[in-house]
């Protein structure tokens, strides 16, 4: 499609575009929108054919024929790996006699982290690639299209667009310029503060933490986390969604970017935690374990995040969905959101009902959830 001399076109993968050029797009650095993590799920088979998720990235090009704007886009065969569910939408769907699979998922695959969902030179650019996810959709067929976890700055391209939006809630570290960890604690009040200091002596008992990052990180290191991970995978999802090489990737196409947390008990790794590390943020995202230690869940997982971000400064940490067990460990409700074009109109009415009432539901509980959180009052 066209827009005057601007011209959209799809990619086969986001490998197939210059690593440069795409990262020249992405100027705040988020992580899952890298060139590098986008292409190590590729090529490690995490996406792909038979994962129900095929890349189809959508380019702009500008006026002189540059590359100028591109949306990480993919067609979908089901809903999994996504953490916002629709599985009553396609339902509904189906019952009304349509297909809802495949669909468009504008998405980092698997990772719901807020973040840019469309890369653009300029602002410009924003509403030429919502026209050609649109177009796409309808052009294909497709019941509709999907982008999830979309960082505020952006939620205005969608919604002039015409998508629809939908809120839920995260659980979220706000770094408040602390110095230490203790000076974290301060803030807190007394019961609180007494109990995470419990809870983190009890996990570090007999337990020798390291923090790996870089070249630091080692073929045994990854091999002891992908036991972690394929523990955790297949109680949650059945069957984990990485694939073994996703992690050497990672390692060596954005080292400077992860953060593996070991535990060791009598010099054996039991325990992992596995962060990505942006400008701004610390974004936890698989952990595991094959011994049942309390409270080392939360230790490497949340407090060793908290260390770390207070070290190197950065604003918050993001630890993944769900979880309000979160709450009483120092991350407060924040609101993420998601945003769906469907070009039925009766389909797009039905949903926009459900949505305004879901969105009323979420915003009571973030008020209510916001008056629980562990920090001293007044």
């Amino acid at each position: 499609m066209a827009d005057s001399e601007i011209t959209a076109r799809l990619a086969p993968a986001v490998g197939a575009v210059d690593a440069a050029q795409w990262d020249a797009l992405n100027p705040g650095g988020n992580p899952f929108m890298r060139h590098a993590f986008l292409s190590s799920l590729e090529d490690s088979g995490s996406v792909g054919e038979g994962t129900g998720w095929q890349s189809v990235p959508i380019l702009v090009d500008d006026e002189a024929g540059e590359l100028a704007g591109v949306v990480p886009c993919y067609a979908k065969g089901h809903s999994q790996g996504e953490y916002v569910f629709d599985h009553a939408w396609a339902d509904a769907w189906e019952r009304a006699g349509g297909d809802y699979y495949p669909k468009l998922q504008i998405a980092a695959p698997f990772t719901p982290a807020t973040g840019p969902r469309l890369l653009f030179q300029e602002e410009r650019f924003a509403q030429t690639l919502l026209r050609a996810v649109q177009a796409l959709c309808v052009q294909n067929e497709f019941s509709s299209a999907h982008a999830t976890f979309v960082e505020p700055a952006q939620h205005r391209f969608f919604e002039e667009a015409g998508w629809l939006r939908r809120d839920d809630i995260q659980f979220h570290w706000h770094n408040r310029d602390y110095g230490n960890f203790e000076e974290f604690l301060a803030a807190l009040s007394s019961r609180k503060r007494k109990a995470i200091r419990k809870e983190r002596a009890a996990a570090l008992e007999g337990v020798e933490v390291k923090r790996l990052s870089g070249d630091d990180i080692k073929p045994e290191h990854w091999d002891a986390f992908w036991l972690f991970y394929q523990d955790t995978g297949a109680r949650k999802w059945g069957t984990p969604y990485l694939t073994r090489e996703a992690f050497d990737l990672f390692g060596e196409r954005m080292g400077e970017s992860v953060l593996l947390v070991l535990a060791y008990q009598d010099d054996m790794p039991i325990a992992g935690a596995l962060n990505f590390v942006g400008p701004e943020a610390l974004y936890g995202r698989y952990w595991g374990c094959l011994v049942d230690k309390p409270f080392l869940h939360f230790e490497l997982c949340y407090y060793q995040a908290i260390d770390v971000a207070i070290e190197l400064g950065l604003k918050r940490v993001e630890a993944g969905a769900q979880g309000g067990h979160k709450l009483a460990r120092g991350y407060e409700p924040v609101t993420t959101t998601s945003l769906h074009f469907l070009p039925d109109p009766g389909f797009r009415r039905a949903v926009e009902d459900f949505l305004d009432r879901e969105r009323r539901g979420v915003a009571i509980d973030r008020l209510h959830l916001g008056g629980h959180t562990p920090f001293r009052k007044g």
